[in-house]
C-alpha cells in the first residue's frame, strides 16, 4: 500500500483544551518564554542546507537583519537555559546562536536552534514549533510509555522540544545496514519488532524511516542498536490502523526484511509479548500522571469523526472489545487501547501468581 493512500494528506494543527493546558502547568511543561514561533517568521533571507553529499535535506538557513539578529539571539539562549538549565542567564556569555534552520517538509514546519559553547565547542539543538494539542499528547505518552524520558516546554502557541539525538533511520538503512554484522541485523530485527509494537499500543502513527532513530549504544565487546520515534505529529490522529504499525510503510521495507529473515515467528511473538508487558508495567507505574492526560484526552477533539469510527472499528476486529464499538473520541480508544495491554497483562499475572501456589507443597 502506498503511503498517499495510507495518509491523510493534510493533518490540522489542534489547540491546547483548559483541561491538557492546566496538565501542562501542573507537571512544569507550561513555561514562560521570551519568543515566540511567529517571531522567527520574520527572517529577511535565506540559503538551502545540503548534506555532506550535497542532497538537499529540506532546511533553509534563514538570516535576520542585524538589529532583529541580537533580540533573537539573546531570546534563543535564555529558552536554551530554561530547557536545559536554571533560567538564568549566567551561561548566556559560554553560549553562541550557530544556525536557525526551517524546515520547508511536513506538517509541524519546524525552526532548529544549534547552540555552541564557545569554550569547547560542544554544540546541540533544540526544536521552536506551532503548538499541537495532538503533537503534545505524543509527547507525553512517549515520556511514560518509551524507555526515554522527553523535555519539552508550552507557553501559549509555542511549543520548544529537546533534539533527540540519533542516526536517521534512513541514512542508518541506507549506508549502515548494509555493513552491519549478522548478529548486529539479528538484534535490529528485534528492535524493531519491539518498536513496532510500542508504536501501535499507544497509536503513534506515520514511523516512517526519516521519523525515527537508531541509536547506537556500546555493551561491553559489541554494539547494541535502539529505535527510537524523532516526530510526534501523527499522535492518535490518522483511521486506518495501519499507520500506526511501521511495518506498513514501504520506507521501513529493508527493516521488516530483516525480521523475516533473522527471526522466526515465534521469537516475533515473544518480542511483542515482551514489549506489550514493559508498557502496561509503565503504564502502572506512571500512576495518575497517565490517568489524569487520558482522562483530559478521552474529551478532547485530536481527530475526525471519520478516522474515529474507521480506527475503532479495525481496532474492534483485532481486540473483539465491544467496548471499542461505543467510542465518540480517538482520546477514548486511545484510553480502551491501554486498558486492554493493561488488563491482559494483569490478568496473565495473576493467573501465574494462582498456579504458582498450586503448585506448592
Amino acid at each position: 500500500m502506498s503511503d498517499e493512500k495510507l495518509m491523510s494528506k493534510k493533518k490540522p494543527a489542534y489547540p491546547v483544551s483548559p483541561g491538557l493546558d492546566g496538565y501542562l502547568a501542573h507537571y512544569s511543561r507550561k513555561i514562560e518564554i521570551p519568543i515566540f514561533y511567529e517571531d522567527l517568521l520574520r527572517f529577511s533571507g535565506s540559503v538551502v542546507v545540503y548534506d555532506s553529499d550535497d542532497v538537499d535535506t529540506l532546511w533553509i538557513r534563514v538570516y535576520y537583519s542585524e538589529f532583529e539578529r541580537e533580540e533573537i539571539d539573546k531570546s534563543l539562549k535564555l529558552v536554551y537555559s530554561i530547557l536545559h538549565s536554571d533560567g538564568s542567564d549566567y551561561i548566556h556569555q559560554f553560549l553562541n546562536v550557530d544556525a536557525v534552520d526551517f524546515c520547508t517538509f511536513g506538517n509541524s514546519k519546524p525552526f532548529r536552534i544549534k547552540i555552541r559553547n564557545i569554550l569547547n565547542d560542544n554544540f546541540t539543538y533544540f526544536y521552536i514549533k506551532k503548538t499541537d494539542a495532538s503533537r503534545i499528547y505524543g509527547l507525553e505518552l512517549e515520556h511514560m510509555l518509551s524507555p526515554y524520558n522527553l523535555n519539552f516546554l508550552v507557553h501559549e502557541d509555542t511549543l520548544i522540544e529537546e533534539h533527540i539525538a540519533g542516526i536517521p533511520g534512513d541514512v542508518f538503512i541506507k549506508d549502515m545496514l548494509p555493513n552491519c554484522s549478522e548478529p548486529e541485523k539479528a538484534q535490529l530485527a528485534k528492535e524493531f519488532v519491539k518498536f513496532n509494537e510500542r508504536c501501535m499500543i499507544r497509536l503513534l502513527g506515520d514511523m516512517r524511516s526519516y521519523n525515527y532513530v537508531i541509536v547506537p549504544v556500546h555493551d561491553f565487546d559489541k554494539v547494541v542498536y535502539r529505535i527510537r520515534a524523532i516526530d510526534f505529529d501523527q499522535q492518535c490522529f490518522e483511521g486506518k490502523l495501519k499507520v500506526y504499525r511501521p511495518q506498513f510503510f514501504k520506507e521501513n521495507y529493508q527493516m521488516v526484511e530483516l525480521v523475516r529473515n533473522k527471526l522466526r515467528s515465534d521469537s516475533v511473538d515473544q518480542y511483542k509479548l515482551e514489549e506489550r508487558s514493559i508498557v502496561a508495567k509503565r503504564i502502572l507505574s506512571s500512576g495518575n500522571r497517565i490517568k489524569k492526560l487520558r482522562k483530559i484526552c478521552k474529551t478532547d477533539l485530536i481527530s475526525t469523526h471519520e478516522n474515529i469510527s474507521l480506527l475503532k472499528e479495525q481496532i474492534y476486529e483485532l481486540t473483539l472489545d465491544m467496548d471499542f464499538k461505543k467510542c465518540t473520541t480517538m482520546g477514548e480508544v486511545l484510553d480502551l487501547a491501554l486498558k486492554f495491554v493493561k488488563r491482559n497483562y494483569e490478568n496473565v499475572s495473576m493467573k501465574q501468581i494462582i498456579e504458582q501456589k498450586i503448585k506448592l507443597p
